[in-house]
């Protein structure tokens, strides 16, 4: 691959990095035997170990261990105008679909609505991934809160193979939130699906001098009490900076080692502690590709080789992918996948 014209200045920066805060000898890394090695000492089933090998057996990452997913549930949580005016051919939920199946995705995961609607059509020819909660910008004024649009049967009965979730962790709705999706992602471990959870933190105080609610040691967090909950795979926003804890004054706590000893400054080293806080790997950590601007191939580049090198299991990438012509989205899905089959790309 050539990776210096996506990565620039910070090719070697990114690629010759060497981790020698949580080294990888502790983390339990992604790679072809993960169900075997890591999961079939839990409490999960065999059906919910068939459902995780289904998305590992996917696409251009299958038998890699890694992930690449397409998540199109933006039309709810962004408005469909907002989210689909750019490319009006995903109003229609079928092209949604192609594109991750031409795209060479492990997975779609998007709402009740869009992929009931074309279930029978696909749910045999790759996993489905219903996302149960959404966050609606209908009520006026705008409020933000994770409300239930689907039950985890009905994800079940269309042939989907995993439940994702959103918990708005920080919010003043989050205890209801995490009762709700512990409830649910039970159900689905009954059920025999494998389960994902959204773990994003929103509370106005997170933003003072920067935006804390991306900062390692917040979302690290999140990513702990998202695997208490059982949630097989975790999805997060890659961090961009640290001391959330300390900017907020009374408010949870932390150690001092978190800062000087578990993490740098370099981002490799701050997604490595999300990492850690998802159980060392246990849990799967796959991250955010971000809304679509004018550098998206560099910025999706970018956010895949931290996250292969901090020993993430993959990538999540919607709106970079289906704001462009199906063509380019393709090319960009590709463009992930590409740097987690590069075998040259190791672990920090």
């Amino acid at each position: 691959m050539e990776l210096e014209k996506y990565l620039k200045e910070e090719t070697s920066y990114l690629l010759d990095h060497v981790c020698g805060t949580i080294t990888k000898d502790k983390i339990n890394l992604p790679g072809p035997d993960f169900t075997d090695r890591i999961m079939i000492p839990s409490d999960r089933s065999n059906r919910v170990l068939g459902s995780l090998q289904q998305l590992f057996d996917h696409g251009r990452l299958s038998g890699t261990g890694h992930l690449s997913l397409l998540p199109v549930d933006q039309g709810v949580e962004h408005s469909a105008g907002a989210s689909f005016a750019p490319n009006p051919e995903y109003f229609d939920p079928a092209n949604i679909v192609k594109l991750a199946l031409e795209g060479g995705c492990n997975a779609v995961a998007s709402t009740l609505g869009v992929l009931g609607a074309v279930s029978r059509k696909y749910a045999h020819k790759i996993p489905f991934l219903v996302k149960l909660n959404h966050n609606e910008l209908l009520s006026y004024p705008n409020t933000f809160d994770q409300i239930y649009f689907a039950q985890v049967e009905q994800a079940w009965d269309m042939g989907a193979v995993a439940v994702g979730a959103t918990i708005y962790f920080g919010s003043p709705e989050s205890d209801r939130q995490i009762q709700e999706t512990s409830k649910a992602f039970k159900r689905a471990h009954e059920l025999g699906m494998a389960t994902v959870l959204w773990c994003y933190l929103r509370n106005d105080a997170f933003k003072t001098d920067q935006d804390y609610a991306v900062s390692a040691d917040l979302t690290g967090q999140a990513n702990h009490l998202g695997v208490t909950i059982e949630a097989d795979i975790i999805k997060q926003k890659q961090p961009t900076n640290n001391g959330g804890f300390l900017a907020l004054k009374n408010f949870g706590k932390t150690n001092e080692l978190v800062y000087s000893k578990l993490t740098t400054d370099h981002p490799i080293d701050l997604t490595r502690y999300q990492v850690a806080n998802c159980y060392m790997g246990r849990a799967g950590l796959i991250n955010s590709g971000g809304a679509s601007g004018k550098d998206d191939f560099a910025a999706a580049a970018r956010t895949a080789v931290i996250n292969k090198r901090a020993g993430g299991m993959g990538l999540i990438s919607g709106r970079k992918a289906f704001q462009r012509p199906m063509k380019e989205g393709v090319k960009l899905l590709h463009l992930i996948q590409d740097i987690y089959l590069d075998n040259d790309i190791t672990i920090a």
